[in-house]
């Protein structure tokens, strides 16, 4: 992060003690800096349109979903979810190397630093990068999550980031973050924000503290998880379903059903997954640090599931979770 950034981000800091203030100068700044930088970004890739029939778009690496504030995401991207350190910085260049161009990390998984510098390492421009992180709950509260976001930008070397996410709702000082969030957003820290592991009950207390509708929920889908009431929910609202744990961490991978249908696609039942997840309009973000995978994975744009197929899949629903219990807890914000 350059010494301006810094100063100004101190100065942001401590204007958040005074709420009431706009620093309009240095909003118009990065403002200006921002949408400079992306106006030639935007229109490159292929950009669609939420739709509900995402069967018969053409998609690839490139293609990008249109979120609710007009800011354009990747379909796809890696996730860096509980990958040593150690191995991430390799796992995110050679993700960059193969076409990906969103990166999925948190403050969580302690790993951040080394996706900043996989980043630099790939000399690529900025603008054709997409990057997620989160603010974990520990962190939640307005000066908090201000703190922590700082921390976080300084981790990646960033002077932004793409799409800043809550978590997990963990009951306190859930809308004290959110507004912290839109601050941030405000002034072109952050381009989209979201939230993370929202239940239909969380999203509704949120939408009663703020008119300021997340962009992105990211949850866990595939077939045998498809939360269906809650997909349903967010895309009533507008917000964008991003999947983690697409592959079911392995634990379906040999499944008879799912197997029989990768046999018919000639395909491997890892890419059925990741395949059902895009045709389902899902942004997908499987986790791999494996060269070989990171390649297999996005090989799911060179062919399509038939409907049959697709019926079947959507037919293997058990609620199967494969990360925490679902959080159930009455709204506290």
């Amino acid at each position: 992060m350059s010494c301006s950034r810094k100063l100004f981000f101190k100065r942001l800091v401590l204007d958040a003690l005074r709420p009431s203030r706009v620093v309009q100068r240095q909003k118009f700044i990065v403002r200006h800096v921002l949408d400079k930088a992306f106006s030639s970004s935007s229109s490159s890739g292929t950009k669609e349109k939420k739709s509900d029939d995402h069967n018969h778009v053409r998609l690839n690496i490139s293609s990008t979903l249109l979120l609710n504030d007009n800011v354009p995401i990747p379909r796809f991207g890696l996730g860096v979810y509980d990958i040593d350190p150690k191995q991430t910085k390799q796992a995110v260049l050679w993700a960059l190397e193969s076409g990906y161009r969103q990166i999925d990390t948190a403050a969580r998984y302690n790993n951040e630093k080394c996706v900043g510098q996989a980043i630099k390492e790939s000399k690529l421009n900025r603008e054709e990068l997409f990057v997620v992180t989160k603010v974990y709950h520990v962190d939640h509260g307005y000066d908090e999550t201000l703190r922590a976001f700082d921390k976080s930008l300084n981790f990646l070397g960033l002077d932004f980031v793409d799409l800043y996410l809550i978590h997990f709702p963990v009951p306190g000082s859930v809308v004290q973050t959110w507004k912290a969030m839109i601050k941030l957003k405000e002034i072109g820290l952050i381009r989209s924000i979201g939230v993370s592991n929202f239940n239909i009950h969380h999203l509704e207390a949120l939408s009663q503290e703020s008119s300021v509708i997340p962009s992105v929920n990211q949850i866990e889908v595939h077939p045998y998880l498809q939360e269906r009431r809650l997909v349903d929910y967010c895309k009533e609202k507008g917000i964008a379903v991003q999947v983690y744990s697409p592959l079911t961490r392995g634990k379906k991978l040999n499944d008879p059903v799912l197997k029989g249908i990768a046999k018919e696609c000639n395909r491997s039942p890892a890419q059925v997954l990741l395949r059902w997840c895009i045709q389902k309009g899902f942004i997908c973000i499987p986790k791999s640090f494996h060269y070989d995978r990171i390649k297999e994975n996005i090989e799911i744009f060179e062919f399509k599931i038939e409907q049959p197929h697709m019926n079947m899949l959507d037919g293997l629903d058990e609620g199967f979770r494969t990360g925490r219990d679902k959080i159930l807890s009455p709204w506290d914000g």
